[in-house]
């Protein structure tokens, strides 16, 4: 199968789906059956096909693997390029992983126009597959884009009250984020005279373009920014995800906000190694920040939805964080606390779509008592908040770990900051947690709630298992990616001791070798 050209079809094989769903005709309740069926089959078969792109990955290999290149457009040099590496293997699984999980969540909560939030999910599907597998800017800069309209779509017609609102505030947030990217694209590609972003990895702008590099980061930066988001740049994310449906809750936290991070590893730290070193103490503040402020304005919220997306810029932060820090702990800490949170805030997402299915709300003040008569929700809902708090034993601790420690190498001040992150984010999950489940079960309607069918404990078992491995064995996702990693850094700092900008005797940091390697932030 390694022959096949197996990115194109996970890629597609969701649009194949999409397409059979729109030829569906019939009864109402049979188009919507079908719907369900087909979409749940397509998704089921695209995630068994992307797990043979792991099995024909080699994590030794830190370079792009499986590359499918076709031309595209040779009269301007761009070419249909795909191809992985040991980063973006894992958000192509977490898409093709989570969509079927959506499938199921959906099945009976949404009701009208089934057959387009199904289309609309799948094409969805398509669009992040295709951005993590995009090597030529202009499909990497079409994918990206193109996620904006099904979200959209979601957001805005299955949404809550105020979804008309919440989709466009979306839409335009991430839509002139891309505007300046997009300019900041073609300038590359008229200084390169290619799109082919492995080209424009090694290419060295800050030569080439010694005036304009920093802007070209700054522009690259507010699209990643604001697609993370980091934090002041955040507030389309609260409206998002109190108004959509729990599908589209899962997939904006899950996948699309990886997204942010991926580009600002692919484009500011690998193209822009200089100006990356120009700005490692600004994203450091605005990380600091996030952590914070964010976590103080969680802890205030009595919507639950709410709390979680604020939580989610908190934890986006240590990714900011530690991808800045340029060395392997912080690096390495970064990308698995992506890993994380794109399992974590999934599934309590999923989690809170259970209760407001039940009883038609998100006010944790309205439940209470419910571990006396849903004990395996209960349960369920424990391992995924103290995955959020990062307890020892559970995803969410290894991620933020190798994130603080590589923090603690690079600046002690910003490690001490972010730490108080760490106990704003275990008071309010464990006042979520208090407020749903332990006091007095005395309210008719809590009394009445059902715990978890079967259905939803098929889609949550997975889950809770990925979180348990990736707590007490985090070397089978992390040595996938830490190689590719150790490139990423090893190459940021050959290009600055080119540009003069380290000194030649500065140690470099390797995977097994764990001194402490100063920052920029340090140096400064």
């Amino acid at each position: 199968m390694a022959d096949w050209p197996i990115l194109t079809l996970t890629t597609f094989l969701p649009l194949v789906g999409a397409f059979f769903i729109l030829l569906i005709r019939g009864e109402p309740d049979m188009v919507a059956r079908n719907a369900r069926s087909v979409a749940l089959w397509t998704s089921l078969i695209t995630f068994v096909i992307s797990l043979f792109i792991l099995a024909n990955f080699d994590p030794s290999n830190p370079g792009f693997q499986l590359v499918e290149e076709y031309k595209w457009i040779p009269a301007f040099n761009i070419a249909y390029i795909k191809g992985i590496d040991g980063i973006s293997i894992w958000f192509v699984l977490a898409s093709t992983f989570l969509t079927p999980i959506c499938v199921m969540a959906s099945w009976q909560s949404i009701e009208t126009r089934v057959k387009e939030f199904m289309i609309a999910l799948l094409v969805l599907e398509t669009m992040m597959v295709g951005m993590f597998t995009a090597l030529d800017f202009v499909l990497f800069y079409l994918f990206f884009e193109g996620v904006l309209l099904p979200m959209f779509l979601l957001i805005g017609v299955w949404g809550g009250p105020q979804r008309v609102y919440a989709a466009y505030k979306f839409f335009l947030y991430t839509f002139i984020g891309s505007v300046l990217m997009l300019l900041a694209i073609l300038t590359m590609y008229l200084t390169a005279g290619t799109m082919d972003m492995r080209v424009m990895l090694d290419y060295g702008f800050a030569q080439a373009l010694p005036s304009l590099h920093k802007w070209l980061w700054v522009a690259f930066f507010i699209a990643f920014a604001v697609k993370t988001p980091i934090w002041p740049m955040h507030t389309w994310l609260p409206f998002a995800h109190v108004e959509a449906p729990t599908a589209g809750s899962v997939m904006l936290a899950g996948v699309m906000l990886k997204m942010g991070g991926y580009g600002l590893i692919r484009a500011n730290v690998q193209m822009l190694p200089e100006a990356t070193f120009w700005a490692t103490e600004f994203v450091f503040v605005l990380s600091v920040v996030a952590i914070i402020y964010t976590s103080l304005v969680a802890l205030a919220q009595t919507d639950m939805k709410k709390m979680i997306a604020y939580s989610s810029v908190a934890h986006m932060g240590y990714v900011t964080m530690g991808i800045f820090t340029m060395n392997q702990q912080g690096f390495d800490g970064a990308v698995y606390q992506m890993l994380s949170h794109t399992i974590v805030s999934a599934a309590l997402f999923l989690c809170i779509g259970v209760a407001y299915n039940r009883l038609h709300t998100r006010d944790m003040n309205a439940y209470g008592g419910l571990a006396k008569n849903m004990p395996r929700y209960a349960f369920v809902f424990m391992v995924f908040m103290l995955a959020s708090v990062g307890l020892p034993g559970t995803s969410g601790f290894v991620g933020e770990f190798l994130s603080m420690l590589g923090a603690f190498q690079a600046n002690t001040w910003v490690a001490l900051f972010a730490a108080t992150g760490l106990v704003l984010g275990a008071a309010y999950m464990l006042l979520l947690y208090r407020k749903l489940f332990f006091g007095k079960l005395d309210k008719p309607e809590v009394k009445a709630m059902r715990d978890l069918s079967w259905q939803e404990v098929s889609y949550f078992a997975p889950l809770v298992a990925i979180v348990m491995i990736m707590g007490v064995y985090p070397a089978s996702f992390k040595d996938v990616y830490s190689p590719t990693v150790e490139k990423i850094i090893s190459d940021h700092q050959a290009s600055l001791k080119a540009a003069g900008l380290l000194d030649d005797g500065t140690p470099t940091q390797t995977a097994s070798d764990t001194a402490p390697v100063k920052s920029v932030a340090s140096e400064n």
